[in-house]
């Protein structure tokens, strides 16, 4: 998000903070600096890397968009068929995507860890591998990867301009249509991949899956769902069955499909779906039953839920593999029950359980996904970075947090502080998420909206044009509010509190307030949250203003500065998690 100088943000929040706390009153006159930002004045682009983004972040909000999103609305099928035309106006046909002997993967939760699963694998045998994921954390060219590796900003800057240019010179004959944001780098993804002389492409579905951009694809080789969950409900429907719907839309007859276990609605759903298209799918099965003969399968990505995203992966890539005749050092496997019969009675057949190669054991070991249930040390600090947005996702992170820390706190000498760093963004239900996350029993709770810096050098790569500042800053706001109401009504069980010899030190039970605190930005959350003890983030010595008014931050920050160990959840949007890792990891952004 574009950012101004930090005395702009200091006043918007603490007006939208009087705004709040007095009904408008005592913010009018300083509600005025709260405005949507204003539109960059146009410049003729350089065609240098920065140029690049910056023309890119022109497609979020366009107004040739909107009026195609008009022209869209109640008639889904038009979206494909719109990203045809843009895809022949690049310069390519639907059918030119075959070459790319392409892995199309959907979900809702771990969609992206199978896919960087499936990937680590497929490049251990050997083959040069594409990857098209959202959202990117850091830097856009994040989304594109070739060999594991997001591509060079050289190459970006090449290709963004080779897509662009020739989607400029024919907007006119199209009405003055752009593609948006997402679907114009689905095309470049294409382009590069076609350019680059890819083996295969890994592509992860946006949203949804029927109605996607990415679902252009005719002919892939196999396609993947991870689980299924409530998300994105005004796109995808208000049930997990409609979202199922939509999930199954990826289908195509006669090519092979995997799911993990769901709950029973939504898998009739995916059945009925597989049936009518004519897609034999398979359930995969448990990663254990992958692990006999005492060949264990460690993960490079912690958490229980990863197991079922392992699986997946194993299945995608297997089938990938057989079909295009990788029979070297893979075990002969029995072949799967024909779909037929199960499909009729709406139950796919499980996938067969094999002994994975050494190509894929290693896979799965060295697989890296940053931003998911990742753990980085600094210090006395500890943060643990996970994206999870949803609430089944959020409850994931919970499991993961609460068995990581607490092992962490058991060889920790001294006092362990717990900080929760939070926001959620669009129409996620920010109570229900925050709910889930009481029980980590944080010492104090951190709201920020997903805006790095507060300074005007904030890097093009994370802006968002698409919401108005002062909605992010009252977004915090009533997280905290919710957050606040939420917290003191836990109750803390009689046996946490007991003095020394056993006795009670009160005869019932009590409710537990854990402070919490607003910030302008991430930076300035963490220089509060770290309080000078991690030099990456560095600290002035002397509380911010901002800080400072806020109820419990002075006796918050002492805690801070004399706890042995700081344990940082971050969680809540992958913007956040990746505002933060742009501070941890500088190398990042270079």
């Amino acid at each position: 998000m574009m950012a101004r100088p930090l005395r702009f943000w200091e006043s918007s929040l603490f007006a939208a903070f009087l705004f709040r706390q007095t009904g408008g009153r005592a913010a009018k006159s300083t509600c005025y600096t709260i405005r949507r930002l204003s539109t960059q004045p146009a410049r003729l682009p350089r065609m240098d890397y920065q140029d690049a983004i910056c023309t890119l972040n022109t497609l979020q909000t366009n107004a040739s968009f909107l009026e195609q999103v008009k022209r869209e609305r109640g008639q889904p099928q038009m979206q494909l068929e719109a990203m045809r035309l843009f895809l022949q106006r690049v310069g390519l046909k639907v059918e030119d995507l075959d070459q790319l002997n392409i892995i199309h993967v959907t979900g809702t939760k771990g969609k992206g860890s199978t896919c960087a699963f499936a990937e680590k694998i497929l490049r251990n045998y050997g083959l040069r591998t594409g990857f098209y994921s959202s959202p990117h954390l850091v830097q856009v060219r994040e989304r594109i990867r070739i060999n594991g590796q997001p591509i060079s900003k050289e190459l970006f800057t090449k290709y963004f301009w080779q897509v662009y240019n020739r989607l400029e010179k024919t907007k006119d004959a199209h009405y003055g249509t752009m593609p948006a944001y997402f679907r114009f780098l689905t095309l470049m993804a294409f382009h590069v991949f076609l350019q680059e002389k890819v083996d295969l492409a890994i592509i992860e579905v946006g949203i949804g899956g029927a109605y996607d951009c990415t679902n252009i694809i005719k002919t892939p080789w196999v396609c993947g769902v991870s689980s299924l969950g409530i998300d994105h409900t005004s796109i995808l429907g208000d049930t997990i069955e409609k979202i199922a719907w939509q999930k199954g839309g990826i289908f195509k007859l006669g090519v092979p499909a995997f799911t993990v276990k769901q709950p029973e609605g939504p898998m009739r759903v995916l059945a009925e779906r597989a049936q009518e298209i004519g897609c034999p799918l398979h359930v995969c099965p448990d990663l254990t039953q992958y692990e006999c003969e005492g060949h264990r399968l460690p993960l490079g990505l912690a958490g229980a839920h990863q197991r079922s995203n392992a699986s997946l992966a194993l299945q995608i890539c297997r089938s990938w593999l057989q079909h295009r005749g990788f029979y070297a050092d893979f075990p002969s496997i029995e072949k799967m029950e024909q779909p037929t019969q199960a499909l009729l009675n709406s139950r796919p057949a499980m996938a067969t359980a094999f002994l994975p190669s050494s190509a894929m054991a290693t896979g799965l070991r060295e697989t890296e996904w940053p931003g998911r249930t990742q753990t980085l040390k600094h210090g006395p600090i500890t943060y643990y970075l996970d994206g999870a947005h949803t609430t089944r996702s959020i409850q994931a992170c919970v499991d993961w947090f609460r068995e990581t820390a607490m092992l962490e706190e058991k060889t920790t000498v001294g006092s362990v502080v717990r900080v929760l760093l939070f926001n959620a963004t669009g129409e996620r239900d920010s109570p229900a998420l925050l709910k889930l996350l009481v029980p980590c029993q944080f010492d104090c709770a951190v709201f920020c909206p997903n805006i790095t810096e507060a300074v005007s050098s904030a890097s093009a790569d994370q802006h968002n044009y698409n919401v108005t500042v002062e909605n992010m800053l009252t977004r915090c706001l009533d997280n905290q509010k919710s957050w606040r109401w939420l917290s003191e009504k836990e109750v803390v069980p009689r046996a946490e509190l007991l003095l020394p010899g056993g006795l009670p030190l009160m005869t019932g039970t009590v409710h537990r307030g854990v402070e919490s605190l607003v910030f302008p930005c991430i930076h300035s959350a963490l220089r509060w949250i770290t309080q000078g003890r991690d030099p990456v983030i560095g600290y002035s010595g002397k509380p911010s203003t901002l800080a400072t008014m806020q109820p419990g931050a002075i006796a918050g920050a002492r805690t801070l500065q004399e706890a042995a160990n700081i344990q940082v959840l971050v969680t809540g949007s992958l913007h956040l998690v990746g505002g933060v890792l742009k501070l941890l990891d500088p190398v990042l952004s270079q």
